[in-house]
């Protein structure tokens, strides 16, 4: 599995052959397809495996004490960081997705994306229930904002460096806190609240 996904994500899945993936494993094709009926099957189980680190910070952000801020916080910093180690795959999945988006998107949600999605939505949704969300807000797009988030800067991040303003480029747990202060806060000055005279003339 190891040698199959440097392969697929140096290469890309169609590119990266069976023999190759056998060789850098030091066994034999025959044992691979003992395995795996075919590169397709070893192609998903490597997906599968990327998606269990996922899935082990959504269990331990849903186990873990203190508010949705914290754990959504400490969420984003894991998330972006998983993104930014395993560059090469991360690139492998986007490219997939670009330039066989039906087929892939299908199989990403079936090989345990979707089920870390569903996961992170409902635990936005318990702290929706707890009184911690507004009540107006879909859970899914919170969810949807912050993978969104931490995909673009994956991929802008070279570029974000030759901007004056951009102060965050190479901080990514900088950019993981201010990011998830945004989605909780907002960005629009609180209004003053009402004096007793206002609201009697009103």
């Amino acid at each position: 599995l190891a040698a199959a996904e440097k392969l697929f994500a140096s290469q890309g899945f169609e590119a990266a052959s069976m023999s190759a993936i056998a060789q850098l494993a030091g066994v034999s094709k025959a044992n691979i397809f003992y395995h795996f009926a075919s590169k397709r099957e070893l192609y998903l189980a490597v997906l599968s495996q990327a998606c269990q680190e996922s899935n082990s910070m959504l269990q331990d952000m849903a186990s873990t004490p203190g508010d949705l801020e914290q754990k959504l916080g400490r969420h984003a910093r894991q998330h972006l960081s998983s993104i930014l180690e395993h560059e090469q795959f991360s690139r492998l999945i986007l490219r997939e997705l670009l330039e066989n988006g039906p087929q892939r998107g299908e199989e990403l949600a079936q090989q345990g994306f979707g089920d870390n999605f569903a996961r992170l939505v409902s635990i936005l949704r318990g702290a929706q229930s707890n009184g911690e969300l507004r009540q107006d807000i879909d859970p899914a797009m919170v969810a949807v904002l912050l993978i969104g988030a931490d995909v673009f800067f994956f991929e802008a991040r070279d570029v974000l460096h030759h901007y004056p303003d951009v102060t965050f480029s190479n901080d990514p747990p900088r950019y993981s806190n201010m990011l998830v202060d945004i989605l909780l806060h907002g960005i629009l000055r609180p209004k003053p609240a009402s004096t007793h005279s206002e609201q009697e003339q009103r």
